[in-house]
C-alpha cells in the first residue's frame, strides 16, 4: 500500500483557516492525504472556525494551535500557506517539501465590524466553502503542480 501524502498547512496563527484546510483534508482525503496544520505564530482555536466546520460535519474541536516547529519530525511532501503572512514569512523545511501558495480571506479580520453574530459567521461560512471547494481537488492540483 502506498504511503500517504504528507501536507501541512500553515497560516498565520493556526486558529482558522490552516485548521479548515486540515480538517477538511482529513474529512475529503483522509485515505490519501495526512494533513497538519501550523502557524508561524500560535494563536488558539478560533472557535466560530469551530462552529462553523461542526456545521458542515466536521469536527475539529480536538484541534490545537500548533508551530511547525512542533512537527519537524515529518518529513513533508507539501507544505501549502493559506495566507500572505504566511507565504511571505514561511520557514524553510528541510528535505523534499515542496512549497506552495493559495490565499484565502481572513474571517476573523472579515468578521471584526458585523453587526450581529450571524453575519459574523457568514463570513466563517464563506471561507470555510472556499477552502473546501480547494481541498476537493487537492490531489488533482497536487499532481498539477509536479
Amino acid at each position: 500500500m502506498p504511503s500517504k501524502i504528507k501536507v501541512l498547512f500553515l497560516c498565520t496563527g493556526n486558529s482558522c483557516r490552516s485548521q479548515m484546510a486540515e480538517g477538511w483534508t482529513r474529512h475529503l482525503h483522509g485515505d490519501r492525504i495526512k494533513a497538519c496544520s501550523a502557524g508561524i505564530e500560535t494563536h488558539g482555536l478560533n472557535p466560530k472556525a469551530v462552529r462553523v466546520m461542526a456545521e458542515a460535519g466536521v469536527d475539529i474541536s480536538g484541534h490545537r494551535s500548533k508551530h511547525p516547529a512542533e512537527l519537524r519530525e515529518i518529513d513533508f511532501d507539501c507544505v501549502i500557506t493559506v495566507c500572505e503572512h504566511a507565504r511571505k514569512n514561511c520557514p524553510v523545511f528541510p528535505g523534499k517539501a515542496k512549497v506552495f501558495h493559495r490565499s484565502f480571506d481572513d474571517p476573523p479580520r472579515l468578521a471584526e465590524g458585523a453587526p450581529t453574530e450571524e453575519e459574523a459567521l457568514a463570513h466563517y461560512r464563506r471561507v470555510r466553502d472556499e477552502i473546501r471547494d480547494f481541498v476537493k481537488e487537492l490531489p488533482e492540483w497536487l499532481t498539477e503542480e509536479e
